[in-house]
C-alpha cells in the first residue's frame, strides 16, 4: 500500500483560510509566522470531494519544524471545536511541542464504514478528506511524515481505524469508545491503542448492537467486540503474544510487534460511553443520556505517551 502523497501543489491542493493567513500563493497577516499557521488556534478549508470541508488547527507556541501532527476525529453530534474544548489536546501540544487538527465531519458525523448518518448514506470519502487536510497542512508547515497519529472519539475512533486500515499515513492510530465497521484486509502494519470502558452502552465493549438515543436518532452501532478488534490489528502486526497487567479498574494488554510497533488496549472496568479524563458536558450528558468522564484514566495523557513512543 502506498503512502497518499501529501506535498501536492498550490494548483492541485486549494486551501482557503478562513482567518486571514497565508495559503497557496496567499498573503500573510501582520504578525503571522512566516511559514503560513499562527499560533493558537485557527480554522481552514480544503477542498475535498467537490466541497469545501473544514478543520480547526492549534500551534502552540514556539513549535519548530519538523513537528509532530496528532489529528483529533469528533464523536457523532460534535464537531472539531466541540473536540478541541473537551479533549483538552491543546494544552498537551503546549508541553509537548506538537500540532493539533481537529477536522469537522459532516453534518457532525464520519462514514467509518457502516456508520454513521449522512457520511455514510451518501458514501463520503472522508479518508480522502482527512488525507487531503493533512496535504494542505504540510504544505504550510514542516510536519514530520514519520510522527503523524490520529485519534478519535466513538465515530470518530470508527473513523480512525478506517484510517488506519486504508491508509498508511499514520505512525499509530488511537481509537476511544469505537469499534471496527469496515474491510481492514489490506491494512498496512501500524501501532494501535485502544481505550473503552467496559460498561460501554452505545459501543459494547462485547460486540453486538449499541443502545440508540431515540431524542437524537443516534444510530445503533453493531460491531465486533473491542478484543476482537485488537485481535485483528495483532495478527495485521504480527505481534507477540500479549501480556496483561491491571491497576485498580483499569486493565491494560500489550502485544509487542515486528519494526518497534504496539498493540494496546486498556479497558476501564465500570466507565461508559466517553473520554476518560475528558471535560464533563452536562448538556451533552442529560441530551444523550450519557455518563460523566471516568477519572481512572486520562485518555489525553496516555494516547500521547503511546504516539511519542512509535514513529514510522
Amino acid at each position: 500500500m502506498s503512502r497518499p502523497p501529501l506535498r501536492a501543489l498550490c494548483a492541485a491542493l486549494f486551501v482557503a483560510a478562513l482567518p486571514a493567513i497565508a495559503g497557496c500563493g496567499g498573503h500573510r497577516a501582520a504578525g503571522a509566522p512566516a511559514d503560513g499557521i499562527p499560533v493558537g488556534q485557527s480554522s481552514q478549508s480544503v477542498q475535498s470531494g467537490g466541497m469545501a470541508r473544514t478543520f480547526h488547527l492549534y500551534r502552540p507556541d514556539g513549535l519548530g519544524g519538523p513537528a509532530p501532527l496528532v489529528v483529533m476525529l469528533h464523536g457523532g453530534y460534535g464537531d472539531g471545536a466541540q473536540a478541541e474544548r473537551a479533549y483538552n489536546w491543546d494544552a498537551q501540544a503546549d508541553a509537548r511541542r506538537f500540532l493539533v487538527a481537529y477536522p469537522d465531519g459532516l453534518d457532525r458525523a464520519w462514514n467509518a464504514g457502516t456508520c454513521c448518518g449522512i457520511p455514510k448514506n451518501r458514501d463520503i470519502d472522508d479518508v480522502g478528506f482527512v488525507t487531503a487536510m493533512v496535504g494542505a497542512i504540510e504544505a504550510q508547515i514542516q510536519i514530520d511524515p514519520a510522527r503523524i497519529y490520529v485519534t478519535g472519539m466513538s465515530n470518530g475512533a470508527m473513523m480512525a481505524l478506517r484510517l488506519g486500515c486504508q491508509t498508511d499515513l499514520f505512525a499509530a492510530i488511537a481509537p476511544v469508545a469505537g469499534t471496527l465497521l469496515t474491510d481492514c484486509s489490506r491494512a498496512a502494519p501500524t501501532s494501535v491503542l485502544q481505550i473503552h470502558g467496559t460498561a460501554d452502552d452505545r459501543v459494547p465493549f462485547d460486540g453486538g448492537p449499541g443502545k440508540a438515543k431515540t431524542l437524537t436518532g443516534a444510530p445503533n452501532v453493531d460491531g465486533p467486540s473491542v478484543p476482537a478488534v485488537n485481535t485483528t490489528w495483532r495478527s495485521i502486526d504480527a505481534c507477540g503474544t500479549p501480556m496483561t497487567s491491571t491497576a485498580g479498574t483499569v486493565t491494560t494488554q500489550t502485544a509487542d510487534c515486528p519494526g518497534g510497533r504496539t498493540v494496546e488496549l486498556i479497558s476501564v472496568a465500570g466507565a461508559g460511553h466517553q473520554w476518560p479524563g475528558g471535560v464533563p458536558s452536562p448538556l451533552a450528558q442529560r441530551l444523550g443520556d450519557l455518563p460523566p468522564p471516568s477519572a481512572a484514566l486520562n485518555a489525553t495523557d496516555t494516547i500521547w505517551r503511546f504516539f511519542a513512543a512509535h514513529q514510522h
